[in-house]
This record gives C-alpha cells, sequence and structure tokens, in this order.
C-alpha cells in the first residue's frame, strides 16, 4: 500500500511524531528504535521508512541497554560470580554487542503527535542475566529530538548497568565533527580498549577520520554539520563513542555512560558504570538539535 505522496505506507505497529518540519518514525517492535528522522523530507539521521525497516542494526538509532558497546568475549565477573552471555550473531566476533535493549520488542505505554514512551520488561535469560525495566521517552519539537532512558533494577541482587544511544549520521560530502573531549580509549585487534590517551579534542571532516573508539571527558555539545544540517548533540553522559567507517555511507556519534568494555576492568565503576541496588533507577538523556544550513 502507497500513500499519495509516494512513501509506503506505515506498519500498524510504527509510531510517528511531527513538529514543524521534523518528522520521527519508531518501531518499538525492532528494538524500541528510530527508523527516521527527517526534515522537510531529507534525513537528519540514516533514516528508512518504518514499513521498510527490516532490523534494528539498519535503524537510525537505538537504544544501548543494560550496558554499552562490547564485553569481551562475552564473559564478566560481578558481585564474586562468573556470568557468560550469548555473544553477537553479527560481526562483533567473539564479544557480546550493545546490549538486549535493541534485539526486543519494546510496548508502547503512551504516543501522541509529539511525545512516545516505550517500555522493556526483560526478565533474565542467556543474554543478561539480570532482571531489568527500561523506559524511552522521546519529544519531538520543531528544532529538535530529545530521548530519556531511565533503567530500573528488577533482580534481587545489585546489578552492573551501563546505557547510551546509537544513532547513525548520513555521511555527505562534507560532513563534520566537532566535539570537546579530553581522552581516547585506543583498542586492540579485537575492538577491545587496552591504553588511554590524550586527546586534545576532535574537529576534523568525516573522510578523514577512521575511529572506532571511545572518549572520556565529552563536554558540551558535539557538532555535526555538512552542507545541509547543522546539528547539536548534547547529553547527560560525558562518554561518546565516534565509529567511522571508511567503507560506510554512515558513521556514528554516539553519546554512552561508560568506557567500552568496563565491566572487565579492575574498577568498573570508575569508567562510568552503574551498581544498582534492587530496586535502584538510573537515567540519562541525548538531545539532537536541528539547524539547517
Amino acid at each position: 500500500m502507497i500513500e499519495g505522496d509516494g512513501v509506503p505506507a506505515t506498519r500498524p505497529d510504527a509510531i510517528e511524531l511531527r513538529a514543524g518540519a521534523l518528522r520521527l518514525a519508531l518501531r518499538p517492535d525492532l528494538g524500541g528504535s528510530v527508523a527516521g528522522l527527517w526534515h522537510t523530507g531529507v534525513p537528519v539521521l540514516r533514516s528508512t521508512e518504518p514499513a521498510l525497516l527490516a532490523n534494528a542494526r539498519d535503524a537510525a538509532s537505538f537504544p544501548l541497554v543494560p550496558y554499552s558497546n562490547r564485553i569481551g568475549f562475552a564473559r564478566f565477573g560481578w558481585q564474586g560470580r562468573d556470568y557468560t552471555i550469548r555473544p553477537d550473531a553479527g560481526d562483533a566476533g567473539p564479544h557480546a554487542l550493545h546490549g538486549i535493549g535493541w534485539q526486543r520488542a519494546w510496548q508502547v505505554v503512551s504516543a501522541n503527535e509529539c511525545e512516545a514512551v516505550l517500555r522493556l520488561a526483560h526478565v533474565g535469560d542467556a543474554d543478561w542475566p539480570f532482571a531489568f525495566e527500561a523506559t524511552q521517552s522521546f519529544v519531538l519539537t520543531p528544532e529538535a529530538l530529545s530521548v530519556e532512558l531511565a533503567i530500573v533494577n528488577r533482580a534481587d541482587v545489585v546489578q552492573p548497568v551501563g546505557f547510551g544511544w546509537h544513532p547513525y549520521f548520513p555521511l555527505r560530502e562534507r560532513s563534520h565533527l566537532r566535539a570537546e573531549v579530553s581522552e581516547r580509549w585506543d583498542a586492540d585487534q579485537l575492538q577491545l580498549p587496552v591504553r588511554r590517551v590524550a586527546q586534545p579534542g576532535i574537529d576534523s571532516a568525516i573522510a578523514r577520520l577512521n575511529d572506532d573508539n571511545v572518549f572520556d571527558g565529552w563536554r558540551g555539545p558535539a557538532q555535526i554539520a555538512d552542507e545541509t544540517f547543522a546539528l547539536q548533540l548534547t547529553s547527560s553522559e560525558n562518554h561518546l563513542v565516534v565509529y567511522t567507517p571508511q567503507h560506510r555511507r554512515y558513521f556514528c556519534v554516539e553519546p554512552v555512560s561508560h568506557v567500552n568494555n568496563a565491566i572487565q576492568s579492575a574498577d568498573p565503576l570508575a569508567h562510568g558504570l552503574r551498581a544498582l541496588q534492587p530496586g535502584e533507577s538510573c537515567r540519562g538523556w541525548m538531545k539532537l538539535d536541528v539547524g539547517v544550513v
């Protein structure tokens, strides 16, 4: 079925928000993901009409919960116990990747023209042994998209928790990133962080970057600009993952709460991971301001 303007009709399980020239499409059934964000029909994020999105890996953005990036070799020790979880089925090698939120269907709590709330209730399984509840809240205005993520520990033990967001940006001829950061974690051949080095900010054309790194000490907005948009990405969190694959037509700038593989470090909490008591919650937010060049 095709609507009159030539855009494929949306799925009944998709949600669309509109504010001014911005349109946001969500797929709760595909990892609570953002299918697309457009300004007057032009993609702000890498965008797919919700009826055509087949999996969360191709989404415009998806939530990272209850951890960001990789857990090395899909195993970790916590509170005196050893855990093994299921590794990623894609290209992450032997590691677990991006948590489980993006792999599960989310429930729609509420939705109207400019706001939506999604919820995920996880009971604990082979992918993550601890029960938790996560809530995503989306607010669209004519100038910006805001997303809040809240996590409640529903297990009867202390749980390690991290979170973030994984937005994909279209790579255009003049795509450029500027961000104030203080340190970069260099990774080994298996993309696990091994060494922290000084990094006096990022200010470069995306075409000149070749990053798959997490950065510490992020402050102020990350400015993402090209010949079409001038975007500002801000967050409650102070870590930033930057992924600029040379063979893709996209790049990623990801606000996250902790260093990659923090759970395997000597002091996970020093690297941003939270230790939530039973019933305790934590939350964070990101905001993408959209300006037109």
